[in-house]
């Protein structure tokens, strides 16, 4: 924790110069960056998995109606048929998992008042006037809503809401033409999973919106990793799953 808090602090003190009081701000910022540059091939064999496993889903259609009748047949088949074509069907959750020891990080320096048996220094840095080990609870009594620290959540609110919006129609319309990387409503990639997919195909676009209360509810610090992630995977995911992409047969080798 020491060395990381240590990472953080220097790289503050050499962006002071150019954003003062914010500096330590802006180095989380350019942190969740690098965290997510460095994901980011990831994010692309994730998205080379779900065009694949989009690819498979005629055959899987006939492996339905082939073991209609015997539904562990079919589960076996199925589960032989991934193995075979080197498709996960857990693929798609590699990129999430790899932030998440970067998030408690950030989580826990923020919310600790001693470092290595000393004062955790980086609790008195600021975004503006909102300290970074706050959270929006300790904005609204100093002030408000539209205090000067309520203002630096109101204005991470509207980016998150205005990313949920942009998630929310692409989510909506890329379940409409069935493209690759949502679930489509039905499908089975291990059958006996119908049922789930449904209600997560429900959920699905509402899902960006509950990033609004995760903001209110952890330090400002992690809050700003958790706005700058969230924009970046919307404007990522625009680039690697099209709402209308080409033909399944012709798609399947498009991100590399």
């Amino acid at each position: 924790m020491s060395v990381f808090a240590d990472l953080v602090a220097r790289l503050a003190d050499l962006l002071q110069p150019l954003f003062d009081a914010s500096a330590t701000a802006v180095a989380i910022v350019l942190f969740t960056a690098l965290v997510r540059l460095l994901v980011h091939p990831l994010s692309r064999a994730a998205a080379r998995g779900q065009r694949a496993r989009v690819a498979l889903q005629p055959k899987i259609a006939e492996l339905r109606k082939k073991h209609a009748k015997n539904p562990e047949k079919l589960q076996k088949a199925v589960l032989e048929l991934h193995a075979a074509e080197k498709v996960s069907p857990l693929s798609g959750c590699l990129p999430s998992l790899c932030q998440l020891p970067a998030f408690f990080l950030l989580y826990h320096l923020f919310s600790n008042t001693t470092i290595g048996g000393e004062a955790n220094a980086l609790l008195g840095h600021k975004l503006f006037a909102a300290p970074l080990g706050d959270r929006w609870f300790d904005a609204l009594g100093e002030g408000g809503v539209f205090g000067a620290q309520g203002l630096v959540y109101v204005g991470l609110f509207v980016i998150v809401a205005g990313v949920a919006a942009f998630n929310y129609r692409r989510t909506k319309l890329m379940m409409a033409a069935g493209s690759a990387g949502v679930p489509a409503v039905g499908d089975e990639q291990v059958p006996g999973l119908a049922a789930s997919m449904g209600a997560v195909g429900k959920v699905m676009p509402f899902m960006s919106f509950f990033t609004l209360v995760t903001v209110a509810v952890v330090p400002l610090a992690a809050a700003l990793y958790v706005v700058t992630s969230t924009t970046w995977s919307a404007v990522e995911r625009a680039f690697l799953y099209p709402v209308n992409p080409a033909p399944v047969g012709s798609s399947a080798g498009t991100a590399k």
